[in-house]
């Protein structure tokens, strides 16, 4: 049940940055270009967003655990630190760069576009070299929890 509700939720996940043109990098780099041909379009599905995030939160908040799971898995509060504005940082160079994001460029790959591609292999590179250089507990077989950081 797990497997298919995470598998539909995914689907519609896709189904949303298509319908609100988000997987089209030309329409992402028009919202980032407030000086040339701006496109809003994101900041409309950006506040979409955050208003159904915000009614789950509300939600969360009101049940004991989650419906499929034992117990809620949330990160734990940290201040911003060097690591947060520079992962901040590339993120958005990243994005600018290619106007693609993580969601996006997975429904992108269907594409097959080279550019896409690319930026989805340059991805995953740097989600390796994050785990490898940052996470020294599991190469000792030490058990690792949470939400990566």
């Amino acid at each position: 049940m797990k497997v298919l509700l995470a598998a539909a939720s995914g689907l519609l996940f896709g189904c949303g940055l298509a319908l609100s043109g988000m997987v089209d990098p030309a329409r992402v780099l028009g919202f980032l270009d407030p000086f040339g041909r701006w496109d809003p379009t994101l900041a409309f599905v950006l506040g979409g967003a955050v208003a159904v995030s915000g009614c789950g939160t509300l939600i969360r908040r009101r049940m004991r655990r989650p419906l499929l799971g034992g117990r809620f898995d949330l990160p734990a509060t940290r201040p911003i630190d060097a690591r947060l504005i520079s992962g901040a940082a590339i993120f958005g160079v990243g994005w600018g760069l290619a106007g693609l994001c993580p969601g996006p460029a997975v429904a992108d790959i269907s594409l097959g576009l080279r550019g896409v591609l690319v930026f989805v292999a340059a991805m995953l590179a740097g989600m390796w070299v994050h785990r490898v250089t940052t996470r020294p507990a599991r190469a000792s077989g030490e058990a690792v929890t949470g939400v990566a950081s």
